[in-house]
């Protein structure tokens, strides 16, 4: 043999790994269209993934992609899967039988994470079984016609013959297999991906829902609420960009004849209804600021929107909460929890509504289709459960919220922020007539006053566009005659009970970032 032989024998090692790997999910995905979509091994480890990594891991990486981070983690887990294979591939062909048990292990790995999925039946296990099963006898049928392709080659160069060598029909046979096994399992597991997903059945029932006149509408934007700054954040953010942080590595996919909400735990009373129940309730509107935990100051992990839905206290009534209750547990379909105070969802003057309809349309999918938890106030992370299926009445010193078991605090209260949106940081002006310009906010509070300091100078108060109501972000502008140079501007806020924002920087983790938003930019 040449010394290329050896290289080129682990290359189509590798790639045997892969190609296994590939039939492996393919497989594995096809099995879990019948089972259920959320068995699928790359899904399942990946929330596992989400559920097992320190908290500080999920900030950075939502702090490095923010609303991208879902991506970034199919991303990394398809690079290390790639890389697994190409290994797997290599050690079945240079130690028989040890890729192989290698691949196993994979799969028990998978299947663990599959059925501790919440929801998750014994049933899941299928998936990775079958998938695991597939890629070895795979893996074993390739990797052997490699073998025989290698030996053929060896004879060739030992007693070469006449014609044909012996080496081409091990090389086809292999090559076909690769090759085959490979487009095959690509368009199955592509297949049953989508079909599993059901995303276009459910997205097709949500754009023919009609949505019920709101028996409460919500007052008009205020003319003034939007200053008509270039650069500066809408005061209602559009749903195709409203921020997303969740820990669905999958959308969930919901028919709403099928959706319920159950109301358990401390109550005197049970309470159940389905969809078409609560879309036949007086129904009410609100435009409500929701802000996640983890923006740091600065972030656009903030959005505002109108909601259409039913106040949740009136829900919570008819059940009748027993004496000595102070929490509700809010359960998503796909497992996550959220632990809210019960005197915020039966506060009269706070609108938490199970909300249906975003900025005049059915929920979106990603954002909680059919049905989420709206609460004004309080970070997402213990109110703003979407796909939700079961709110629990019970007690803080019962019961542990998803993020709360993982060093969050227990309450969330949303803390005054102030964001500089104009100019950019890091940016360039004309010399002469600038707006400074942002958002702020104090949910349930109100913004009382805006001021930025301009490198080290005195505080100047801002003009404040008219607010919608104390639930919801405010614009606000500066003029500024910018000279030449280089200048650092901080705002800061005070909210309508006299509090004024810190200077003091604080991390997202417990209970959301505190300090100044500070940016520099250049005046030519």
């Amino acid at each position: 043999m040449t010394d290329m032989e050896p290289r080129r024998r682990t290359l189509l090692a590798g790639a045997s790994g892969v190609v296994a790997a590939v039939a492996t999910l393919g497989s594995a995905e096809a099995v879990a269209a019948f089972v259920a979509p959320a068995s699928s091994p790359l899904l399942a480890v990946g929330s596992l993934v989400i559920d097992l990594v320190p908290g500080w891991v999920k900030d950075l990486v939502i702090a490095l992609f923010g609303t991208n981070d879902k991506l970034v983690l199919l991303i990394v887990l398809g690079v290390l899967v790639a890389a697994l294979a190409v290994g797997i591939g290599i050690l079945e062909e240079r130690r028989p039988v040890v890729g192989s048990i290698a691949l196993a292990l994979v799969g028990v790995v998978a299947v663990v994470a599959a059925i501790t999925r919440a929801d998750a039946g014994l049933d899941w296990a299928f998936s990775s079984i079958v998938g695991a099963a597939v890629g070895i006898l795979v893996l074993r049928l390739l990797v052997t016609r490699l073998r025989t392709w290698d030996d053929a080659t060896v004879a060739d160069e030992a007693r070469p013959v006449v014609g044909a060598s012996r080496a081409e029909l091990p090389r086809r046979s292999f090559l076909v297999l690769l090759g085959g096994t490979a487009v095959g399992a690509l368009v199955v597991g592509v297949g049953a991906r989508v079909a599993s997903a059901g995303a276009v059945a459910v997205e097709t029932i949500r754009k023919a829902l009609k949505l019920p006149t709101a028996a409460v509408a919500a007052p008009p934007v205020p003319a003034g609420a939007e200053l008509g700054i270039d650069g500066l954040t809408p005061v209602v953010s559009a749903n195709d960009s409203f921020y997303r942080i969740d820990t669905a590595l999958q959308v969930p996919n919901i028919d709403p004849s099928t959706w319920s909400l159950k109301i358990t735990g401390m109550v005197e009373q049970e309470v159940e209804i389905g969809f078409e129940e609560l879309l036949a309730l007086p129904l009410q509107e609100s435009i409500i600021t929701l802000t996640c935990v983890s923006n740091p100051v600065g972030g656009d992990l903030i959005g505002n929107a109108l909601w259409l839905g039913y106040p949740i206290r009136e829900l919570l009534a008819s059940a009748k909460p027993k004496a000595g209750a102070d929490m509700v547990l809010s359960r998503s379909i796909d497992g996550f929890t959220a632990g809210t105070p019960l005197e915020v969802l039966q506060d009269e003057d706070r609108d938490s509504l199970l909300a249906v309809g975003m900025n005049g349309q059915p929920l979106p999918l990603q954002h909680g289709f059919p049905v989420r938890m709206v609460v004004p106030g309080l970070y997402g992370y213990v109110s703003a459960t979407k796909w939700v299926v079961e709110l629990e009445v019970t007690r803080y010193a019962d019961a542990r919220a998803y993020w709360t078991d993982r060093g969050w605090s227990e309450r969330g209260p949303i803390k005054t922020e102030s964001r500089i949106d104009v100019p950019r940081n890091g940016g360039r002006v004309a010399a002469g007539n600038v707006a400074i310009a942002g958002v702020a906010w104090a949910q349930h509070t109100g913004v009382n006053r805006v001021q930025v300091r301009i490198d080290d100078g005195d505080w100047l108060d801002t003009t404040l566009a008219t607010a919608i109501s104390d639930d919801t972000w405010v614009q606000w502008v500066l003029q500024w005659d910018a000279p030449a140079g280089d200048h650092t501007i901080a705002v800061r806020a005070t909210d309508a009970a006299g509090k004024t924002q810190s200077e003091t920087p604080v991390d997202v983790v417990p209970d959301g970032a505190e300090g100044w938003h500070t940016i520099s930019v250049g005046v030519d």
